[in-house]
């Protein structure tokens, strides 16, 4: 059983895919937060600003089979063309629940799949498209990713703690304060702190979430 929140078609508005037309697949649940705001601050991860909790979202449910729920994901595609499909698998965390089996479903209906995770579970060797987001003092499992998006600055999670990690981008992203997204004082100070470290050490590149700037989904 696959527990999804909600599933939406729109445009990936940050990391390398930016302006990508792309299906998002947010997975219920995570382990780092619950998702209640009363747990939130002795929670590993304390920022995020996602509604992950239960299946009650747009096109959200509970989903028996792979093949049932990666038909339903494809139902969602504005096009009869094969090219360019992708879809992402996000949350809350999906390595809690996705599988081989979801990923072989989705590519038999020719869908190129990316996850975005914050890579303290093993994944589906399967995936196209490899997204980790490290989050506080969480150990990180994954070795090698495509793309490694780091909110910034996190005290207990420096760069420095990845310079390991087998990634073929490295992201900053500002951090925003989860109270008010929009009039949060520290959007700037982060940024420009993003700006600065990437300058310092050109092995990173900022990265902003343009769907918030655009105000789309």
């Amino acid at each position: 059983m696959y527990h999804i929140k909600e599933m939406f078609y729109s445009l990936q508005g940050e990391g390398a895919h930016t302006g990508r037309p792309a299906i998002f697949l947010r997975f219920s649940g995570c382990n780092l937060w619950n998702g209640k705001e009363s747990h939130r601050k002795r929670s590993i991860c304390t920022f995020c600003d996602t509604d992950f909790i239960g299946t009650n979202g747009m096109n959200g449910g509970k989903f028996k089979t792979a093949n049932e729920l990666a038909t339903h994901v494809n139902q969602l595609w504005p096009t009869d063309d094969s090219q360019n499909k992708y879809v992402i698998c996000t949350g809350g965390e999906p390595a809690l629940q996705i599988d081989d089996a979801l990923v072989n479903a989705l590519k038999d209906l020719r869908f190129e799949v990316g996850i975005e995770t914050n890579g303290t579970l093993p994944i589906p060797s399967n995936l196209d498209w490899i997204c980790v987001s490290p989050k506080g003092i969480s150990e990180v499992v994954i070795e090698k990713c495509n793309e490694l998006k780091l909110v910034f600055p996190q005290p207990d999670c420096l760069p420095e703690r990845f310079d390991l990690l087998n990634a073929d981008i490295r992201y900053l992203s500002p951090l925003n304060n989860y109270e008010d997204s929009h009039l949060d004082p520290s959007v700037e100070p982060n940024t420009q702190k993003c700006i600065q470290y990437c300058l310092d050490h050109p092995s990173w590149r900022l990265c902003l979430q343009t769907h918030k700037v655009l105000n789309i989904d």
